[in-house]
């Protein structure tokens, strides 16, 4: 037994042949063909079938993805209107020439824009547009059947050929169990077996496309109506989700306040230890926040426990627990010792070793030479565990091990009475003096617990108190379409590697009886693009068919048209490519 390859002949009768062999591969992708037109002058219905055809092309498509990913940039550097009004305003005050042209661009409120808006319904329409032909064409391939085979096997890329004195119709019935048992479509067309393999392939295409589109529609969805709020609480206080209480909140422009789940909780304790020693000294290990929440008006209370990455989910909502700090418990007194302040003041990190500042604001608390209320203000940093000397506001180690308080003591007017927001962990000190120590310096003083600081002239004083709350801070955050998103990516994954990685090829085998009476077996495949798989699987069909229907003896091979043999291996090594 031999192989025999033939290569493909030139202008020759065979272009009958050549649309044969056309014929059989036309198939193997469901890519719309283009149809060439030859009409003098378009027209208007002309021209919108043009358009239309461009529109729904894959390269376009591309193209305006891509567009759609630039146009994002501008989304994630320049401030945003719905995210930041603060951070617009700065900008707009530091680029007096460059915001008139952002506004005129729309790149302050970039995913609201027309013309973002654009290239993402284009988007929308290219992908529909491409996708619903390919689907229906790939449907009626799926209800169809291979074709049949070319007249001349031996042109196609991958082709092998034997004898054998097994009948014809027994070839071809091994050929199609051996096929169907290989997960072929498969069927008798003539004198030969058609097959084919792969669908999956364009079936990945076509979920990979779905995909994207289901993941606009998600990432749309959660643009416009998701929220995002940040409430910082002390142990022992609640929170309800309503606007009012969250310390910022930002959303989607399409959001309303009654899309908020109705729930409150109570920070009831938190909980952080951290690595006391080695390299990795100061590293949380545990940070957890002990609550009880309840949903609705009349919700009955349940108690949970928040960890990092580890939220509460409350219907649409999760709360996430992000920060982490300590709450002094202060008390100032006026020159005549009645308490005109007392509460928990939560102070912010500064490092992780939780060295931290605030500012502490008492509204009447001193009366000056002339008889007027002064407002008092105290700039506190906060050490948790102090190792310093002197006035150092340097904190060891984030646990409580030496706490230490530095104040510095200002009288005069806060500011808050201005109409104009500030910020309550920072001291305005514009209109603001402080008080001077005997020496005529800044008064300041490093207070532990227990310990008070008196402020001169009779203006009273402040103590730090024995305890020291801890305080969280959380996030809730509302995102509709993060599980559509989820599953369209996963799915867009699978799809792109079902497409790439999976080819679809046609297997034929003709058996049919020579001129001197002994059958004639070629095998040949055919695969979308050029690839060692379709030559390789040939070669194990061909291998495996020819176990089963073993070649003519020698004295039949002998003859003019035979050919050597050498066995299975030579059927297997026969699959050549051009």
């Amino acid at each position: 037994m031999s192989n025999t390859k033939t290569s493909a002949p030139g202008n020759t009768p065979g272009q009958v042949e050549d649309q044969d062999l056309g014929a059989a591969g036309s198939q193997l992708s469901t890519a719309p063909t283009e149809e060439i037109s030859h009409l003098p002058s378009l027209g208007v219905i002309g021209w919108a079938r043009w358009f239309w055809r461009q529109l729904t092309s894959m390269r376009v498509a591309l193209l305006l993805l891509l567009l759609l990913s630039l146009g994002a940039i501008p989304g994630s550097l320049i401030p945003q209107t719905g995210i930041d009004e603060t951070k617009v305003a700065e900008f707009r005050k530091a680029h007096e020439t460059l915001a008139p042209i952002y506004d005129k661009l729309g790149l302050f409120h970039v995913y609201s824009s027309v013309w973002f808006s654009a290239i993402y319904i284009l988007l929308f329409v290219s992908l529909i547009g491409c996708i619903v032909p390919r689907t229906w064409q790939f449907v009626g391939q799926l209800r169809g059947r291979p074709p049949g085979a070319p007249r001349r096997l031996s042109r196609l890329p991958a082709y092998t050929t034997w004898r054998t004195e097994a009948d014809p119709e027994q070839v071809r019935e091994a050929a199609l169990a051996l096929l169907k048992k290989r997960r072929f479509r498969a069927h008798l067309a003539g004198d030969a077996v058609a097959a084919e393999k792969g669908y999956l392939r364009e079936v990945g295409n076509l979920a990979f496309h779905i995909a994207l589109i289901v993941m606009l529609i998600a990432f749309a969805w959660g643009q416009l109506f998701k929220s995002e709020g940040n409430k910082l609480i002390v142990e022992g206080d609640g929170f309800s989700n309503t606007l009012t209480q969250y310390d910022d909140f930002k959303s989607g422009s399409l959001f309303s306040q009654d899309d908020l789940d109705p729930f409150s909780f109570t920070l009831k304790n938190f909980v952080g230890s951290y690595e006391p020693s080695g390299p990795n000294r100061g590293t949380p290990r545990v940070y957890k926040a002990d609550m009880t929440y309840s949903v609705g008006a009349y919700g009955k209370d349940k108690k949970t426990t928040v960890e990092v990455n580890e939220p509460l989910e409350i219907g649409g909502s999760k709360v996430y627990l992000v920060s982490h700090g300590y709450a002094p418990v202060i008390t100032v007194r006026d020159g005549k010792g009645d308490i005109v302040y007392q509460d928990a003041v939560p102070l912010l990190p500064l490092d992780g070793n939780v060295t931290s500042t605030g500012a502490i604001k008492v509204m009447d608390g001193y009366r000056d030479a002339q008889g007027k209320w002064d407002q008092l203000g105290f700039q506190a940093f906060f050490l948790p565990s102090y190792g310093g000397s002197g006035t150092a506001v340097v904190s060891q180690f984030p646990a409580l091990l030496n706490p230490m308080l530095n104040l510095e003591a200002y009288h005069g007017d806060l500011g808050v009475n201005a109409g104009l927001p500030q910020s309550v962990y920072q001291l305005n000190k514009k209109n603001m003096k402080g008080f001077k120590d005997s020496k005529g310096a800044q008064l300041r003083g490093n207070l532990k617990p227990g310990e008070t600081m008196k402020l001169p002239n009779g203006a009273g004083s402040i103590t730090f108190e024995k305890e020291i709350k801890e305080w969280a801070g959380f996030q809730v955050a509302r995102q509709p379409g993060s599980g559509w998103a989820l599953a369209g990516s996963v799915a867009a994954i699978f799809g792109l590697a079902a497409s790439l990685f999976i080819q679809r090829r046609r297997v034929w085998v003709r058996a049919t009886t020579g001129s001197d009476g002994v059958t004639v077996v070629e095998m040949a495949g055919l695969g979308r693009s050029e690839s060692a798989k379709v030559p390789e699987e040939l070669g194990d069909l061909a291998g495996v068919l020819y176990d089963q229907i073993p070649g003519a003896s020698d004295a039949t091979e002998a003859e003019p048209d035979g050919v050597s043999d050498s066995g299975a291996a030579s059927a297997a090594e026969g699959a050549e490519t051009n």
